[in-house]
C-alpha cells in the first residue's frame, strides 16, 4: 500500500475514532463533534508533512491539507500553521483556511445561532 493512501486512511480512521468517542460516549452535538475530528485530522497532518519536509520524505499532497480545512479541519490548519511554522508562506494556503473559516462560522451560525 502506498504511504499517502496509508496516511489517509490512518488520519481518516483517526477522525472516525474521535467522531464516535464524541458523539457517542460524550453526547458532543454531531457538528461539533465532526470539527472536533477533523480539527485533530488536520493539525496530525499539518505534523505528518512538516516531518516529511524536513525529511525529504513523500509529503502529503497540498489538495489533501485544502480538502480537511474545507471539511471542518480549519482549526487544525491554523494551529498546524502556527505550532510547526508549516506553510506559512504560501497565500493559497491562507486563502483556503480564510474560505473554511467563513464557511463553517456561517454553518455554525445557522446550526447554533439562528434561533
Amino acid at each position: 500500500m502506498r504511504a499517502q493512501r496509508r496516511s489517509a486512511l490512518v488520519l481518516g480512521g483517526l477522525a472516525l475514532a474521535l467522531l464516535a468517542l464524541l458523539v457517542l460516549f460524550l453526547s458532543v452535538p454531531l457538528y461539533l463533534a465532526w470539527l472536533s475530528a477533523l480539527t485533530a485530522a488536520t493539525f496530525v497532518a499539518y505534523w505528518y508533512d512538516k516531518q516529511q519536509a524536513q525529511r525529504g520524505g513523500r509529503r502529503t499532497p497540498e489538495i489533501t491539507l485544502h480538502l480537511l480545512a474545507l471539511a471542518g479541519g480549519f482549526i487544525g490548519g491554523w494551529a498546524g500553521r502556527a505550532v510547526f511554522r508549516h506553510k506559512t508562506r504560501k497565500p493559497a494556503f491562507t486563502l483556503v483556511l480564510v474560505v473554511a473559516t467563513v464557511l463553517h462560522l456561517a454553518i455554525a451560525y445557522l446550526l447554533y445561532g439562528a434561533r
